[in-house]
């Protein structure tokens, strides 16, 4: 999809489809409150839709479309207000997901093609531009690759507008990183969307490396030798029962001229399918453990935002993937296994599969000369029964290093919630025949993974996102379709920046 910027009076727009922000200005907050709508736009789109407004049959309720046919005084041929709520609690967040409702309205319409509109005052011009583009981004993306009688309803073009006093140069800019970041979480969610047997380990590789080559990164991808090379006992463990290899995927952005520290190091978890090993799955539902890929596909299209926007710090991403099969050749429930560290390691459940490669995966992004550690998983059912579907878990071992990711994670429009990692939680991942074992238990499911993770990282900052319960959209939204999400990408990347920027 092509991105556009005019700075120009809305009224002199020539589109299919203008889209405008609608705010309820009633700081009322009574239950019997009527909402005042108002469009955050200039006076001659306020003079179009005044007397739709009037009927009341627009609310300014979140994601709310109403489309006006021929609207009066405008040269557009089509006027959509979306809703944005409350005025008084309107940010970028929302405008974010106004752009991809307005992206998936335009295309359920069968138009190619829409402009929307920066609103006025609020929210940061700059801020407003990067998010409604992002937004479009997000709204264009579908799922159906695989249907004989699939329609594509792609856009070829958005055309963002500002004021024709706005500071052209900074708003373009801010286009221009909306569309890296938002065509980089599509990315993501473009391999996540793959089903196992079209993305398996030796795929991903493949995919990352094709990447790296178009973005000027430095990518190598290695295969059981290395593995055994490293000792790397814990990862290939998981991968001991599949015919598909494993693919250590190493991915790295050197540029010239950035200080030797810090170095920030990115390790996702690529399950390409579970199936839950020997301790298998329920057969309902295991068709979707094909995301069990999401945390590795997050650091690839992260790296590869990070490769275009050129932020002068080293980032190396590290990718463990595998499939986790039963065979006569997978590992059983008692066996214990050596990390990369020296650790022994009792295999209690070989469902609890994704923090045997993260293991490896944090000791090899330490001896690789990683300062800052970042993890990210579809890694426990216990997160999402602690936090549902709408945030992520984050533990983290240095107050410094979350609170940037945390300020990362307001800029990018994303949710976290962090969970706890006391001293106390590490009883429960005790051996009575190794150092650990790999399944704490029922209780406290999401920190006693986060606890074995821990035991890899040594004394570096770190962090470790638990993105199982929010990785996958289980339903259609107006502002994104049902399927994956690309979580984390955009707090990564702004992570990224943040080193750049100190």
């Amino acid at each position: 999809m092509k991105t556009k910027l005019t700075l120009s009076n809305l009224a002199d727009v020539q589109t299919e489809c203008l889209a405008v922000v609608v705010l309820d200005h009633n700081t009322d907050k009574s239950k019997d409150a009527k909402p005042q709508p108002q469009v955050a736009a200039e006076k001659t789109v306020a003079d179009a839709v005044t007397e739709i407004l009037a009927t009341g049959d627009v609310a300014a309720k979140p994601m709310e479309t109403t489309l006006i046919h021929a609207p009066r005084g405008l040269k557009a041929k089509r006027l959509l207000l979306v809703g944005g709520g409350k005025e008084a609690k309107f940010n970028a967040d929302e405008l974010r997901k106004i752009g991809g409702t307005a992206a998936r309205f335009v295309k359920s319409k069968n138009l190619k093609s829409f402009a929307i509109a920066v609103p006025e005052r609020k929210v940061n011009p700059e801020v407003a531009v990067q998010a409604l583009v992002e937004g479009a981004f997000i709204g264009d993306f579908d799922p159906n690759y695989y249907q004989s009688d699939r329609k594509d309803q792609s856009l070829n073009e958005v055309t963002v507008v500002g004021g024709p006093k706005a500071d052209q140069k900074a708003l373009q800019a801010a286009l221009e990183i909306g569309r890296i970041v938002g065509e980089s979480q599509n990315f993501t969610r473009d391999l996540v969307n793959e089903p196992g047997n079209k993305m398996t380990p030796t795929i991903m590789g493949e995919r990352a490396k094709k990447m790296c080559a178009e973005m000027g990164l430095q990518c190598e991808v290695y295969g059981k030798e290395k593995l055994m090379e490293l000792k790397m006992g814990s990862f290939w463990s998981v991968s001991q029962g599949s015919a598909e290899p494993p693919a250590l995927i190493v991915m790295r952005y050197e540029p010239a001229g950035a200080p030797a520290e810090p170095v920030l190091g990115l390790v996702g978890k690529g399950i390409t399918f579970d199936t839950g090993g020997i301790s298998i799955k329920p057969a309902d539902g295991m068709e979707k453990m094909k995301y069990d890929m999401a945390g590795g596909a997050a650091m690839i299209g992260a790296m590869r935002a990070i490769a275009q926007l050129k932020p002068n710090v080293r980032v190396i991403g590290i990718v463990c993937a595998a499939e986790n099969m039963p065979s006569g050749t997978a590992q059983k429930p008692g066996d214990v296994q050596f990390a990369m560290n020296g650790k022994a390691i009792e295999i209690i459940n070989t469902d609890a599969e994704g923090r045997l490669v993260l293991a490896d995966g944090l000791c090899y992004a330490r001896q690789l000369g990683c300062t800052h550690l970042v993890d990210a998983a579809t890694l426990t059912g216990a997160c999402v029964v602690a936090l549902g579907m709408v945030n992520a878990g984050i533990f983290a071992s240095d107050d410094d290093f979350y609170s940037r990711f945390h300020a990362a994670q307001k800029s990018a429009g994303e949710k976290f919630w962090r969970l706890p990692l006391d001293d106390e939680y590490r009883d429960m991942i005790k051996s009575g025949i190794a150092d650990i074992v790999n399944s704490g238990g029922r209780w406290g499911g999401a920190v006693t993974a986060a606890k074995f993770l821990q035991e890899f990282v040594e004394d570096k900052p770190w962090i470790h996102l638990d993105i199982a319960g929010v990785a996958w959209m289980e339903e259609n939204k107006p502002w994104i379709a049902k399927g994956p999400s690309g979580i984390a990408v955009r707090t990564l990347v702004e992570l990224a920046r943040s080193f750049a920027k100190n």
